[in-house]
């Protein structure tokens, strides 16, 4: 395993510093760290050289002491040279843990000219995507790639948006989705990883299905076009209500317009069964995750539309029903 060194960019972002407002910032797959050491919340999103004049893409954060005024952006992770993914083909959601005193970025990063098998669906291609780990000593970065020659699941197949979770043994898992663009039926999926989240163990477990959301309807019609139907999974993210139950958050379509929803595991364990909840938020709404203000309220932050350059993050305050959660009155 190789380990390329970390690439700062800060100074190629366009205004940094400025205070803004969420409805002035262009974010996509929004992730906040509430860091309580510095009092300060951290706001993620991809750094795109059209949109942020970075000269390659990564990651970039601002932050703010009262989600209100945020300062930014800055660059906490750009796509070194010389690794498996390309750095101007893209970085999606990434999301930032505080892990065994570091910080561990999880991004989904891409090759597009590393084919995979397989003819286009809808018109995607199927190439190199899956998640990468970097770490660094400051939620600011920069962050560094533990493995420079290949996502943490396997090359062969394409995934995207994984979260790390931690089990009743304090032991590290990659949730992720599978690729609706390869599988058809999106899934959302779980691998053990080793303690320094640089590689996986076993064999991955499905935990749920696109196509098992009773208000989804699949992508396309079997028989419009030659095409078959397909269902999207995107954005998971796991966590525990007052009373145990393991909740998961995670995005799919309805009617073509971005759903935030959610699903139970009647376990209350990772293997599930998982049963499906009715969406959070629609309007062309999702890929959120939840965080506890430094009071300890609940809060989602979620991005809409769903296409850039107009996509913006908004937060919603959640109550904790016990066996789910919901927006607040």
């Amino acid at each position: 395993m190789s380990v390329p060194p970390a690439y700062n960019a800060a100074s190629d972002v366009r205004n940094p510093q400025q205070v803004h407002r969420l409805a002035d910032m262009p974010v996509h797959d929004p992730f906040i760290f509430a860091d309580r050491k510095s009092d300060m919340y951290y706001l993620y999103s991809g750094a795109s050289p059209r949109l942020n004049g970075v000269d390659r893409h990564g990651v970039l954060f601002y932050k703010s002491a009262d989600l209100e005024e945020w300062e930014g952006p800055y660059v906490a992770f750009a796509i070194p040279d010389g690794v498996w993914a390309d750095p101007q083909h893209g970085a999606w959601a990434p999301e930032v843990h505080e892990y065994r005193g570091q910080y561990a970025l999880f991004v989904t990063l891409h090759n597009e000219d590393r084919t995979l098998e397989g003819d286009p669906v809808q018109g995607y291609a199927r190439h190199w995507r899956g998640t990468a780990v970097a770490v660094s000593d400051s939620p600011e970065g920069p962050f560094k790639l533990l493995n420079a020659d290949g996502p943490i699941v396997s090359s062969e197949q394409m995934t995207l948006d994984g979260t790390l979770y931690l089990d009743e043994g304090e032991a590290p898992w990659l949730i992720y989705c599978h690729e609706w663009v390869q599988t058809l039926d999106g899934t959302i999926e779980a691998i053990r990883l080793t303690d320094d989240l640089s590689s996986t163990i076993g064999d991955a477990i499905v935990l749920l299905r696109g196509s098992e959301a009773p208000w989804l309807k699949p992508a396309s019609e079997a028989g419009s076009a030659g095409e078959v139907p397909t269902y999207v999974t995107d954005g998971c993210q796991l966590y525990r209500t007052s009373d145990g139950s393991l909740i998961m958050l995670w995005s799919s379509y309805e009617d073509g317009s971005y759903v935030q929803t959610s699903a139970r595991s009647e376990s209350g364990r990772l293997e599930g069964p998982w049963t499906q909840l009715e969406p959070l938020v629609r309007e062309d709404s999702g890929h959120g995750m939840l965080f506890r203000t430094f009071d300890r309220r609940w809060m989602l932050v979620l991005h809409r539309p769903f296409k850039m350059p107009d996509s913006r993050a908004y937060l919603y305050e959640i109550r904790d029903a016990g066996d789910r959660f919901e927006l607040a009155d």
